[in-house]
Order: C-alpha cells, then sequence, then structure tokens
C-alpha cells in the first residue's frame, strides 16, 4: 500500500525533478510531487520532510491510510460535482476544462458564478496545468542559480495575485468564492459532500468520521482535490511539440524557429525573460514562467461589470482578493505571470480577460508605448488615457523593459511578420502533439 502523498505546501519550493512523464500516482509510494520532466535525471527526489505538526493539519483520520489513487478518485469526483456548488450547476470543471488545458472552455473574460449561477468573477481563469512547482508565494525570491544577491522581488503562489500557497488553498478560494461556487461557508461544502454520492467512499478512504466535523471534512476534501490536481497525465504531461523537440524526436518549422528566436531576443520579444523556455540549470523541463508579479499596464476592460464604477481598481497583489500587501504601493497593479503552455488553445488573455486572441495579446506589448492610442481611451480633450485601468498613483509601478519602451511614434518592436511567427512557435506549446505519421493513423 502506498504512503499518503503530502500536499504541496509541505515540500520544499524547488525539487529534484524526474524524467518519469507518465508517472501514475497509484502505488508510487512516494512523498513528493509530480515530476517534472529531466533531460536526464532518472531517480526521484528524496521525500520532503515536514515542519513539526504541520502534516496534522491534513493528515488522515487515525485508521486505515488512503492511497493516493483513492485520494485522486474523489478529488476527480469533486472536481466534476455541481452538486458542490450553491446553484447546483457549477462544478470547478465549469471554468477548469480539462478539454481546454483546465482553462476556460469559452471566449468569456470572466466566468459566471454565485448562488444562481449569474453572477461574474474578476479576472479571467487561468489554467490548472504546470503549478506543481509553483511554490509559496515569497516577497524576496531567489533564483538557485548559485547568486544569492539578486532578488526576483514577489514571486510564486498559484492565483493571479498569489494568496493561494499550495492546490488545496486554490481550491478552497471558488468553493467559498461569493462570485463562484458561492458556499456560504465550509460548513456549506461538508453538508454537500455528506449528501454526494461519493459520500461513503470518501469515508471510506479518510475514516468513518472523516465527515463528521465540518473543519474537518473541508480540509479533507481540499487535500484529495490537490492530489488529483497533482496527476502528471491530466496537470503536468510534458507532451508538446517544444517537449519533443527537446528531447531531439522532431524539429521546429523555419517559422516556428523564427518565432523562438524572437521570443528569446532580449532587444525584441524579451518573453523568455519571464517565461522560461529552455531547460533549467538543475535539468528540469522550462515552464515558461517564473512565477513572478509583474505589472504591465494593460487596457481596462469595460466588459466587466465590476469596471461600471469608475473608482474600482483590481490592483493584484494590492488587492481587492488579497488583503495582507495593501500598504505595499510598489505592488499594485501586480499579476503573477501564468505559464505560456497551452496559451494558444486561449480565447482570453491577461488577468482580466481584456483581449481575445493571442495575436491581440502579443500586438499589446509593441503597440503600448509606440501606438497607445489603438489600446487605451482618450479623455474629452483628446488626450490618451494609458494605463487607464490603474489609478495615476501606481501607474510608475509599470514595467518598461523590451520590448516596451520606444516612444510614442516609434516602429513598434514586434512587427507583423514577428507576432506570426511567435504564434506559430507558441502553438508548439500545446499538450497532446503527435508526430505527423502518427496524426495522421
Amino acid at each position: 500500500m502506498s504512503r499518503p502523498i503530502l500536499p504541496t505546501f509541505l515540500r520544499p519550493h524547488r525539487l529534484v525533478p524526474l524524467l518519469c512523464l507518465g508517472l501514475a500516482l497509484t502505488g508510487c509510494g512516494r512523498s513528493e510531487a509530480p515530476a517534472r520532466p529531466t533531460a536526464s535525471a532518472s531517480t526521484p527526489a528524496p521525500a520532503a520532510s515536514a515542519p513539526a505538526g504541520a502534516n496534522a493539519m491534513y493528515a488522515p483520520l487515525p485508521g486505515r491510510q488512503p492511497t493516493a489513487a483513492e485520494m485522486s478518485a474523489l478529488g476527480r469526483a469533486m472536481f466534476f460535482d455541481p452538486g458542490l456548488s450553491a446553484s447546483g450547476k457549477m462544478a470547478c470543471a465549469n471554468c477548469h476544462s480539462p478539454d481546454h488545458a483546465y482553462g476556460p472552455p469559452n471566449g468569456l473574460s470572466v466566468q459566471l458564478g454565485g448562488p444562481a449561477g449569474h453572477d461574474s468573477g474578476l479576472r479571467a481563469v487561468p489554467s490548472l496545468r504546470y503549478l506543481q512547482t509553483a511554490g509559496s508565494f515569497s516577497e524576496h525570491h531567489h533564483d538557485n542559480d548559485g547568486n544569492d544577491s539578486e532578488d526576483a522581488g514577489p514571486t510564486g503562489g498559484r492565483t493571479w495575485d498569489g494568496r493561494a500557497d499550495s492546490a488545496h488553498a486554490q481550491a478552497a478560494a471558488p468553493l467559498l468564492s461569493p462570485f463562484e461556487m458561492a458556499n456560504a461557508s465550509e460548513a456549506d461544502v461538508a453538508a454537500r459532500l455528506r449528501r454526494a454520492p461519493y459520500a461513503d467512499r470518501f469515508r471510506a478512504a479518510f475514516g468513518p468520521a472523516a465527515l463528521d466535523d465540518d473543519r474537518q471534512a473541508f480540509r479533507l476534501a481540499g487535500l484529495a482535490l490537490e492530489v488529483f490536481q497533482e496527476e502528471p497525465k491530466e496537470f503536468a504531461p510534458y507532451d508538446s511539440k517544444y517537449d519533443a523537440v527537446l528531447r531531439g524526436h522532431t524539429r521546429l518549422s523555419v517559422q516556428e524557429a523564427r518565432g523562438l528566436a524572437t521570443f528569446e531576443d532580449p532587444n525584441k520579444g524579451n518573453c523568455a525573460s519571464c517565461h522560461i523556455s529552455r531547460i533549467t540549470e538543475d535539468g528540469a523541463f522550462p515552464l515558461f514562467t517564473d512565477f513572478g508579479h509583474i505589472a504591465l499596464g494593460v487596457p481596462r476592460n469595460a466588459a466587466l461589470p465590476a469596471n461600471a464604477d469608475p473608482a474600482f481598481f483590481d490592483l493584484g497583489l494590492c488587492g481587492p482578493l488579497r488583503t495582507d500587501l495593501k500598504d505595499h504601493a510598489d505592488y499594485c497593479g501586480r499579476f503573477r505571470t501564468p505559464s505560456l503552455r497551452n496559451v494558444a488553445t486561449r480565447q482570453v488573455f491577461f488577468h482580466n480577460g481584456v483581449f481575445h486572441t493571442l495575436e491581440d495579446a502579443l500586438r499589446f506589448y509593441g503597440l503600448r508605448d509606440t501606438q497607445p492610442e489603438r489600446l487605451y481611451p482618450k479623455d474629452a480633450q483628446g488626450r490618451v488615457q494609458k494605463f487607464d485601468d490603474l489609478p495615476e498613483a501606481d501607474r510608475g509601478n509599470v514595467n518598461t523593459e523590451a520590448p516596451f519602451g520606444p516612444r510614442p511614434g516609434n516602429r513598434p518592436v514586434l512587427s507583423d511578420g514577428d507576432i506570426r511567427d511567435l504564434v506559430a512557435f507558441l502553438h508548439t506549446l500545446d499538450d497532446g502533439w503527435k508526430p505527423p505519421a502518427a496524426a495522421a493513423r
């Protein structure tokens, strides 16, 4: 029988990765997260040691210890269960569709939820894939590159504002959010679990009393959801064309290679400065994010109901959903850098869902500083209201590194041809790639 898997918050931020891409959780008998594949590593990382008392919070009740397979199966059942929502119509999978890389299944800027299923959220739904090594949020992150003098600044967390430090914390947020699954309390969730068709399986896995206490039931549900969200095949398959290129199994086309060159050119796309594209120092395949938090100054999305109030601003790390950093003025407007894996499958981009095509999202980087009138509204005097989704006092936080920076009227750093090449390359990050001969069969 396999040992129970530790939640992410009990593991180190940086894991020694594994090559076993298709490793199943069932019977793995280890206590680390699903592996990021490496170019050559073939032995598993040592099990993490839990801080004193930390494991007790999420430990199963006395008695039989559930296997990873049992917890994952329960997590899957909950993930697809609309009965866990106040409306009875909204499951986790409604917003995080497995057919869309566990991201949104449509082009809505924000998804609808709430008690009746008609309330708009504040932010675009991110993908749940490739988050296993996101790590806890830290204001002062240092990369494992041997240079501890370089502080990367705010980094980590699983939500746009980094406030969820683990998969179970991330899962708890929509369950209790008033504009998502809209449960009023942990007790509401526990009551729904007791009525669920898998309640007996829940008790069989965690013990006969697993659902008796509301708080314990809620926490064990979070653990099961976390284990499900660490199934490698579902959430970290590493089977895109670009992964095949890294393995030496195929090559990029001429256009895709041009796109990669633009992506990595520090004077052009400069995308790889945040969306890391090469095998890392410790041999892990790239996640196409550094999990950092950055202010880009994207245009305000007038389609969001919350933005009908001109005094409302979503400031990311500064709130409104996160409150512990509200006094850090230099953090206002910063949002976590998402992975670009599967980005070409999306229909909505950036934290506020203001753009709906990949081409428009890429074009923003070239036009923001050179032709802002194409992106931002004008006031009554005809002046362009640049960075209109940030209070004026916070606009100095906006990033100015390439491809940003050229003055108004200058030629955009990214040409239309560059954008076409970038789109071609970004399509190589879609999961589920098959060699042409295999795809034809």
